[in-house]
């Protein structure tokens, strides 16, 4: 009961005219940024990360909720217009929103997209409000050590398992720990990676990181293409934009079961929704071959329920993970958690403590953005995709000058303008050739943690290293971890020895 009325309170916060212009604004910033394909979610939330500062935190926080579930959805509607995804979110979902298109019912994909992502945003919002303070309270439990093994986990995972290449991924995470040593060391003093300028003793702002990964070297890489052929047309949405009863029902399964594989993802560091997604896809595929009429490859509908809604509620519960232990299991997640130590919050079991009218009215606004994109995008997707009409010179030069505009006015600092386009020319290079970016941000925001917490576990222990495996919850996190690394490996392996379709064919000598 506590925690409704807890949520309650946060339901007051939000409905009031101001927050509700910023849950809207929100909503329909992130849409128009996750409708551009390259973009997403996180790159809308890095974007629009230095807007904010003016507001007061909670009004900040409920545009943030709006722009991450409104860049979601966005994501999907390029997917399924242009067989272009905003973001590889969208990926799985555009494999049969698009033939759905090309069929003449894109309208009924866009609405399909549309109310997958509500359902499983709603039920993992549910799920949020009732197990977070659970799970803020089982944190308490967590000393230095127990951290430190989140952060390794975090990074390990991202890095080594989740990414295609353990190496490639591996490499990205140290050139983001390199970035976040930058500065002067919080328990010694000492200056690191200086080279003694004085601006650079605070370490560099991580929406300087952000905004030139993810902004200016996403303009960058798409500047590097100018000239080649884009064959890509903009599919017309005439038609109702409705479900029908038989399409409906088609559906609602789809949508609970992409629901019921999306919420788990969220907890676990896994880098954001491609996984649960492609798993939602896999699974409808699967069920889809025993039917005595298969639709998929022809435009299935549950093809695109399942992945949107396990989309959607991945995104969820990372919220939850990232309120309540303080663990960002995304990129986009990675970037909120740099946001709230903008404002000097630390999320994790303290903040239902210290800030808890944020807390609630944050997750109150889950459920009022999740509505208020549900009114917005089914009337007017169509609407939305009139933005990939933009001639992408001019939309990609306006982004430039948004994003330095953006990082001047946080610092005030010619030499952030510097760094920013450094790492915006970095970005481009990892982008080119295959680096993911997910874990060099992960490495940026945890790394200072990991550190720290590193050094109280041994300075508790008087210099014993044994305390970083002297509890029962670093030693499951750790034997996780190894058993998530053997089994990658061992799959990689068969998938190398595994004979191609070419070399089998061949006859025999």
């Amino acid at each position: 009961m506590d925690s409704l009325t807890n949520l309650g309170e946060g339901f007051l916060a939000v409905l009031t005219p101001a927050n509700m212009l910023w849950v809207f604004v929100g909503a329909l910033l992130g849409t128009a940024v996750g409708v551009l394909p390259g973009l997403g979610s996180a790159m809308a939330v890095a974007l629009l990360l230095p807007v904010t500062f003016t507001l007061d935190p909670i009004g900040a926080f409920i545009m943030f909720a709006g722009i991450l579930f409104g860049g979601l959805f966005g994501d999907s509607i390029s997917g399924i217009l242009m067989n272009t995804p905003g973001n590889s979110t969208a990926i799985a979902g555009s494999i049969e929103g698009h033939k759905m298109a090309l069929s003449g019912r894109a309208a009924q994909a866009l609405a399909t997209s549309a109310i997958g992502a509500f359902a499983g945003g709603i039920i993992a919002s549910i799920l949020v409000v009732f197990f977070a303070p659970t799970l803020a309270s089982l944190a308490t439990f967590f000393g230095p050590a127990e951290y430190f093994a989140l952060a390794v986990f975090a990074f390990v995972a991202i890095s080594a398992v989740v990414s295609d290449s353990a190496i490639r991924g591996l490499a990205s995470l140290t050139m983001g720990l390199a970035i976040a040593v930058v500065g002067v060391e919080p328990i010694s003093g000492a200056a690191r990676l200086t080279a003694g300028v004085p601006e650079l003793f605070d370490g560099i702002d991580i929406v300087v990181v952000t905004v030139g990964l993810l902004a200016l070297g996403e303009v960058l890489h798409v500047a590097s293409k100018r000239g080649r052929a884009d064959d890509t047309a903009l599919l017309p949405t005439a038609g109702r934009l409705w479900l029908s009863r038989r399409e409906f029902r088609a559906a609602i399964p789809a949508w609970l079961r992409g629901t019921g594989i999306g919420l788990p993802f969220g907890i676990i560091p896994v880098g954001g929704s491609e996984i649960p997604t492609f798993l939602a896809y896999g699974a409808e595929r699967k069920l889809d071959e025993r039917r005595a009429k298969p639709m998929f490859g022809r435009g299935a509908i549950q093809g695109v329920a399942a992945p949107e809604a396990a989309g959607n509620a991945t995104a969820g519960t990372a919220m939850g993970a990232l309120l309540a232990l303080g663990l960002p299991t995304s990129a986009t997640a990675a970037i909120l958690l740099a946001a709230f130590r903008q404002y000097g919050l630390q999320p994790g079991p303290l903040l239902f403590e210290r800030a808890p009218d944020l807390v609630w009215a944050l997750l109150a606004s889950f459920f009022v953005g999740m509505v208020v994109l549900l009114i917005i995008n089914l009337p007017f997707a169509p609407l939305w995709a009139k933005l990939l009409k933009v001639p992408r010179h001019y939309l990609y030069a306006g982004i430039s000058v948004f994003a330095v505009l953006g990082v001047y006015a946080t610092s005030s600092k010619v030499l952030d303008l510097v760094v920013v386009l450094l790492i915006g020319l970095l970005a481009f290079a990892m982008r080119r050739y295959g680096l993911p970016l997910a874990p060099l941000i992960i490495g940026v925001i945890l790394g200072p943690l990991a550190e720290t917490e590193f050094r109280r576990a041994l300075a508790v222990s008087e210099g014993d290293p044994t305390v970083l495996v002297s509890s029962p919850i670093t030693v499951t996190l750790y034997a996780i971890l190894l058993a998530a690394i053997a089994f990658v490996a061992v799959r990689r392996i068969r998938a190398r020895r595994r004979p191609s379709p070419v070399a089998a064919e061949e006859p025999v000598a």
